[in-house]
């Protein structure tokens, strides 16, 4: 039992202890919310929001001093408006997303560095204020060979050319937006096991995601589980440009998760890139060829992918370059045009899926194609393709196949074919139908084919 006289003593303690606290944090000194960050509060350095020059000066040497002793910087939330900032080895620098902005006021780059081991940056808005850069200045943010760059939870806007310039890094840039870039959100070149995950980059001018290499070599790039929206292609051209993500050169590549709308040409093109995988990806409303896989590659796969609305839905072609060996399973293609991006070099459009050499086409469904729902080959230009278990429907021709002289192997076996309008499966001279519909019979003409099994409604 507490008795009356006991619990009186306790109030009389725990006022006693109330008024020594109070009396206590009164006479402390204030914790700066840098402190709490266990970092080094950059507005007791002489950098503060619009000191320009003189605030670019200090905040160069506190990195670097922060860099020797291994110690984060916080940068308080304002407007630093600057140009030119090099960024030492070991930067760890950290702000209020959204609030803390370096501004781009000069000519040049707005921040860069090279040759670094380790470069950190969360919660900074880098903005470029449309400062148009060229030459050796490409982007607002320029990296090279930096060998673990981590950007998180940063924002990159209003580039005047690319948003973010990288060669020879690894790392990763996750949860970031980057938007409104003339030329590119991020071009990265020549990287070396590098992750863009979870990112949001939108309404860039002409490209989103760019991997890249100098030569053909293994990248090992993974990016997935992005949004991109709104690509342009200012620059013109047939798909040099306006494409969300975009490999070149690059092997060894993933393509996954990537939430992807409104590219003006492909939502993924993968350009002389061998080994790409291109899985699970959400493509919607592409102006050109939704998902490609084009010139000089050996091996890709491209499986579970949805494309809904492009002028043509997954190519893998370009055997006459050397464009091989591909599997393309379990994707759902719909609602294709006869009417793409450009009218030069007498493009096809409408066409679901088509493949040339070395691929396998199965559990695929295409709907609502009005060139063809699948094709395969173009000319001679046919080897080993099989065309299995998939569904076709209401397309301008079910299947094209070619029956040029010189063609090679095509199996197409066990699809279904619902409405299709010209006929299920027809052969063509390049780009003419030369033959009635040999889903009912007369493909025993053509040795390179075997067709069979096949439903036609």
């Amino acid at each position: 039992m507490i008795s009356r006289r006991r619990l009186l003593a306790g109030f009389v303690v725990t006022a006693s202890t109330t008024a020594f606290v109070r009396s206590t944090a009164a006479q402390s000194p204030v914790i700066a919310s840098g402190e709490l960050r266990g970092s080094i509060d950059a507005s007791g350095h002489g950098v503060t929001p619009g000191g320009g020059e003189v605030s670019r000066r200090n905040l160069e040497r506190l990195l670097a001093d922060a860099a020797r002793r291994n110690m984060p910087v916080y940068l308080p939330p304002g407007d630093y408006p600057m140009s030119g900032l090099n960024l030492p080895d070991g930067t760890r620098l950290t702000g209020i997303s959204g609030a803390t902005r370096l501004v781009h006021s000069g000519s040049g780059a707005l921040l860069q560095t090279d040759g670094a081991r380790r470069i950190e940056l969360s919660g900074v808005v880098i903005d470029g204020a449309g400062h148009v850069s060229g030459g050796d200045t490409p982007a607002i943010a320029i990296f090279r060979g930096v060998t673990d760059l981590v950007i998180e939870n940063c924002e990159v806007v209003n580039a005047g050319g690319t948003g973010v310039h990288l060669e020879g890094c690894g790392g990763r840039i996750a949860r970031n937006t980057i938007s409104h870039a003339a030329e590119y959100g991020l071009y990265a070149v020549n990287s070396a096991g590098f992750s863009v995950t979870e990112n949001i980059v939108s309404d860039c001018g002409n490209g989103g995601i760019l991997i890249h290499r100098f030569e053909k070599g293994r990248d090992g790039t993974i990016v997935s589980g992005n949004r991109i929206l709104r690509t342009g292609a200012g620059n013109g051209g047939t798909g040099q440009y306006g494409n969300a993500i975009n490999l070149y050169r690059a092997h060894d590549v993933i393509v996954s998760g990537n939430y992807i709308s409104d590219s003006a040409f492909s939502a993924i093109r993968a350009n002389s890139a061998s080994n790409a995988m291109i899985t699970g990806n959400h493509c919607t409303a592409s102006g050109e060829t939704a998902i490609y896989a084009e010139f000089s590659f050996e091996g890709a796969m491209i499986s579970g992918n949805l494309v809904d609305g492009a002028a043509n839905g997954i190519s893998v072609v370009n055997f006459n370059e050397g464009g091989r060996l591909a599997t393309v399973a379990n994707n759902i293609v719909r609602n294709l045009r006869l009417v793409g991006p450009y009218t030069v070099e007498d493009p096809i459009f409408g066409v679901g899926i088509s493949a040339e050499a070395d691929t396998a086409v199965t559990g695929n469904v295409v709907e609502k194609a009005p060139y063809g729902g699948l094709a395969f080959g173009f000319g001679p230009y046919l080897r080993n393709v099989t065309a299995t278990g998939n569904i076709v429907r209401d397309a301008g021709v079910g299947c094209v196949v070619t029956v040029v002289e010189g063609a090679g192997d095509a199996i197409i076996a066990n699809n279904i074919f619902q409405g299709a309008k010209r006929g299920a499966i027809v052969g063509y001279r390049w780009r003419d139908a030369s033959t009635g519909d040999l889903a009912k019979g007369g493909a025993e003409r053509f040795a390179h084919l075997t067709i069979e099994g096949n439903r036609v409604r």
